[in-house]
């Protein structure tokens, strides 16, 4: 028979994860809308979507840029979208010359242009190399879409569309976090997919 304490802290964990899922549902489906939109926008006028995160939130940020490039779930064009956190080269020069604080910025400098998406991710929203890039987006006159776990947030300030999955755990964040970027992904893939 299973431990009762085991079989709980299971429990806990999914109900945590529906309280969520149920937030989403109350408080997320605009931001979500709004960011469909503007990277669909934006790609539709040959711009590039940039994506930021360190630990899981780098992750998010290839899993992200793989979908668009590559397919999520239907045929359609290879779309322009670019993780940050995949260039070991760049990463670690740029953190040996100028601190990884720096990481991102560099790399926004260098690649973003005027148009172009930014795409932060933070669970805490105060990631200060992920705030960084995203004011060195702005100088560059790129939009910026954060994705945070915290409300009211440095990043959400800065931010011009903003969700905000809004738990004090990193891991219940990034699991919406998740779903919500694949519904932001099914949402362009089905406007390119257009005939």
């Amino acid at each position: 028979m299973m431990d009762k304490e085991i079989v709980k802290r299971i429990e806990n964990t999914i109900n945590a994860h529906k309280e969520l899922v149920s937030e989403l549902l109350k408080a997320g489906v605009e931001s979500i809308a709004a960011a469909a939109e503007q990277i669909t926008k934006a790609l539709k006028q040959n711009h590039t979507l940039y994506i930021c995160g360190n630990g899981g939130s780098a992750a998010d940020a290839q899993h992200i840029a793989g979908e668009l490039v590559g397919r999520f779930q239907c045929e359609r064009r290879a779309l322009p979208a670019v993780a940050l956190t995949t260039d070991t080269s760049a990463i670690t020069s740029i953190s040996n010359d100028y601190g990884y604080e720096n990481v991102f910025a560099r790399q926004v400098e260098a690649l973003v242009r005027q148009g172009d998406i930014l795409w932060a991710i933070s669970t805490s929203g105060t990631s200060p190399n992920v705030t960084a890039g995203i004011k060195a987006a702005r100088v560059k006159g790129a939009c910026i879409l954060a994705f945070t776990g915290k409300t009211d947030s440095t990043i959400e300030r800065l931010a011009d569309i903003c969700f905000c999955a809004n738990s004090d755990s990193t891991a219940r964040a990034q699991e919406v976090h998740q779903l919500a970027y694949h519904i932001i992904c099914d949402l362009i893939e089905q406007d390119f997919a257009k005939p």
